[in-house]
């Protein structure tokens, strides 16, 4: 679409953008083009070698994802925004992950579930965008279609993809989440950072799983995230020990990057743990009904993976903790669960409670 602006104008509207997206709470804003010819090599290959495990969205669309303007026709520039949400200093987390009798939850989803924060700020920032360009195309993106956001704001100057594949920041580290507008607007792309990984290897030693199986290589099926929240099977065996209290996510690859260091608390209130989750023991969130589980994580980005996946994880990380007669009584309780994966969970973490001869 030709809008009647200079080049000149697009320049002035671009930084008027970045100053509207920090009003609006976020940290940085970038603007990335639409060339995506690395990124979309990458990622064929990831999905040829299938380290997208059961993920078959990501090969769903074919190059509606690497290529924006399939997705949106017309799309000349991805405006890239990113929002902090670190609830905490990196040392508590450490504390959490330490104790077995309590409930790992990774840090980004113990508040409000942050597709409906940044869809509802970029919506915003899009109708201010619409306000000075009344004929332009905006569209809102936050993890609900085919995009490579990472890529996209490398490209955007909002960091380096790293060897564990988060996007980190020079002056934030990792913790924070993406969002994008596509554009029809010639706006001027911001310069991409180099990359500042240099020979550190701190996620790829300390991932508990191995998923990081080469630098900027992740194997999907290998990775805790995946296996305690898109995976829908059963966690494979050897894989099961492994994670530890983990029941949703994991933060490892973060913790230990050392640009982190420089990464500050968030003041977002929509970010601040809720329910408790950020101190409940396995065996609290273990006892929840179902009814429970919606009423608790309501607004939470952990409802969508339903309730028996929750007492699958919490089952796993059940079976990984000290022996203990409540324990062991809570999951007797739970072996006649209805659906097989969380009777079969709860049976292998029987075993494992068991056969330490732990009081019965």
């Amino acid at each position: 679409m030709s809008h009647d602006l200079t080049a000149r104008d697009y320049v002035s509207l671009a930084r008027d953008i970045k100053d509207w997206g920090r009003e609006l709470g976020f940290q940085q804003v970038g603007i990335a083009d639409t060339d995506l010819g690395l990124a979309e090599q990458r990622h064929a290959a990831w999905l040829r070698q299938g380290r997208h495990g059961g993920m078959d969205y990501m090969a769903r669309h074919g190059t509606r994802r690497t290529r924006p303007a399939e997705l949106v026709p017309g799309t000349l520039r991805v405006i890239s925004a990113r929002m902090d949400y670190l609830p905490e200093a990196g040392k508590c987390t450490w504390a959490v992950i330490g104790d077995p009798t309590a409930a790992f939850v990774s840090r980004y989803a113990l508040g409000r579930d942050y597709h409906k924060v940044l869809r509802y700020r970029l919506r915003r920032l899009a109708e201010r965008i619409r306000g000075t360009v009344s004929d332009c195309g905006c569209r809102v993106f936050v993890d609900s279609a085919p995009v490579l956001e990472k890529p996209l704001a490398e490209k955007a100057g909002l960091g380096w993809i790293g060897k564990h594949t988060n996007l980190v920041n020079a002056k934030a580290g990792s913790w924070f989440f993406l969002g994008e507008i596509y554009a029809d607007l010639p706006l001027p792309p911001d310069p991409p950072i180099p990359e500042h990984c240099g020979t550190c290897r701190a996620c790829m030693d300390a991932c508990p799983t191995r998923a990081i199986v080469a630098p900027y290589v992740l194997d999907a099926r290998r990775c805790i995230s995946y296996l305690t929240i898109e995976h829908r099977g059963s966690i494979p065996l050897a894989l099961r020990p492994l994670l530890g209290n983990r029941i949703y996510g994991c933060d490892d690859c973060q913790l230990v990057c050392p640009w982190n260091h420089f990464a500050q608390p968030c003041a977002e209130p929509d970010f601040m743990p809720r329910r408790g989750l950020d101190r409940a023991t396995l065996l609290e969130l273990f006892s929840w009904s179902e009814s429970e589980f919606l009423e608790r994580t309501e607004g939470s980005a952990i409802r969508r993976i339903g309730h028996w996946t929750w007492l699958r994880n919490l089952a796993v990380a059940l079976g990984n903790g000290p022996c203990s007669a409540p324990v062991v009584s809570a999951l007797r309780a739970r072996l006649d669960h209805p659906h097989p994966l969380v009777r079969e969970h709860v049976a292998w973490a029987l075993r494992r409670q068991t056969r330490s001869k732990c009081s019965r």
